[in-house]
């Protein structure tokens, strides 16, 4: 039970901490400007969202196991990240794909709108900024001391004081719920495709003669 109260949790912060780096990036927008972006920013942005998330999960690890380096905490906390960060890749992917997709008919300025709206991927740079994500949740786990610095630490803070929050803590809870939901269905998908070789998103339906399609799509 403490260890699904742990999960939550971390949907929690991961909700919060969301929340304070958009504050952090509007303020940003509004002192750069709104000019267009090159990629080596984004993901340069993107890496230092990924790290300072890295450090705020490893600190939550360290007290959800009363300041010890319990190793159990560690690595769900991990495999949590992970999964997080394996879904953002997918999604973003997905955008990439959607926004590249030309009109099929002669539509002046259709496709020139499509180019600019398209947010920019690069499967190369996702997976290098996750990787040294991980790399510094896995260094912090051997040098404890370096994950403690200002801007960690008033993450921290902040997502304690919202989570604290009548209202908006509420709100947090309620999406730290549905991300509960979502790891625990994903890792129980996980263990049927291991022992079954097919997860439970897609189930094969033998049983009903009037059925349509082959498998049933679990959102």
């Amino acid at each position: 039970m403490h260890i699904i109260n742990f999960i939550f949790h971390i949907g929690v912060v991961l909700a919060v901490y969301n929340f304070l780096w958009w504050i952090v990036m509007l303020v940003f927008k509004i002192l750069r400007g709104m000019g267009q972006k090159h990629i080596f920013e984004i993901y340069f942005i993107k890496a230092i969202r990924y790290l300072f998330l890295a450090d705020v999960i490893f600190l939550v690890a360290i007290e959800e196991s009363g300041g010890l380096l319990l190793l159990n905490y560690f690595i769900i906390a991990g495999l949590i990240m992970l999964v997080y960060f394996m879904g953002k890749i997918q999604k973003n992917q997905m955008k990439s794909s959607f926004f590249s997709v030309r009109t099929s008919g002669n539509i002046q300025g259709m496709n020139s709108i499509f180019n600019q709206i398209k947010p920019i991927f690069d499967i190369r740079y996702e997976i290098l900024v996750v990787t040294l994500a991980l790399g510094l949740y896995i260094f912090f786990l051997i040098f404890p001391g370096y994950a403690y610095n200002p801007i960690a630490n008033w993450f921290l803070e902040n997502i304690k004081g919202i989570e604290e929050a009548p209202i908006f803590g509420f709100i947090f809870k309620v999406i730290g719920f549905f991300f509960l939901v979502s790891v625990l269905l994903k890792m129980v998908n996980g263990i049927m495709t291991v022992l079954t070789g097919r997860g439970l998103s897609r189930r094969r339906n033998d049983d009903d003669d009037n059925h349509f399609d082959d498998y049933t799509e679990v959102e």
